[in-house]
């Protein structure tokens, strides 16, 4: 099934797409689906059976400016469409950087992890009173990681046991013996 570029007016996108999924269910075209890839500005994909079909569904929608003369490749268009879900290592007590959103820039510390939303809740370091502020999982990235009790406590115990005698007299027996 060939893939269409129709190319709009920039910031546009979203009007074009309702037009036209409005105008191929009043038309019955044989229009299969519409594709509005977030990030791509000025243009819609749309994949059909034909060229005459694709452009029959854009016909007097406004802001869409025409298809492109040949039809796109599936491989130039594949890493817009699947949704790939990156598994992101961030624990509790993490130090990190906001990525996006209103506190870009700025750094935080985790302090709950909620995988099922995909969501982190974490406070500013910079800020007077810590807020709890409820960011998506890939607004962060970890800067630092804070080292867990365990390992904290086994870094305070030295490798080797140091025995300790009550008198100088067991010191020198010791001596003696050897």
């Amino acid at each position: 099934m060939p893939i269409f570029a129709l190319r709009t007016t920039s910031n546009r996108e979203d009007q074009v797409f309702e037009f036209i999924s409005s105008n191929i269910a009043k038309k019955e075209l044989s229009v299969y689906s519409v594709v509005r890839p977030h990030g791509l500005r000025g243009y819609i994909f749309l994949e059909a059976d034909d060229k005459e079909s694709a452009e029959e569904s854009y016909q007097k929608v406004p802001y869409a400016r025409g298809l492109l003369p040949s039809p796109v490749d599936y491989k130039e268009i594949e890493h817009m469409l699947e949704q790939s879900k990156v598994q992101v290592d961030i624990r509790i007590s993490d130090i990190v950087e906001v990525i996006s959103g209103p506190f870009k820039r700025e750094q935080a510390k985790v302090t709950r992890i909620d995988q099922s939303k995909d969501e982190v809740v974490v406070e500013l370091l910079e800020a007077a009173v810590p807020i709890p502020i409820t960011v998506k999982t890939d607004s962060v990235k970890v800067i630092r990681r804070e080292e867990s009790d365990d390992k904290k406590e086994d870094a305070n115990v030295p490798e080797e046991k140091v025995e300790i005698k009550e008198s100088v007299e067991e010191v020198l027996k010791e001596g003696n013996e050897e």
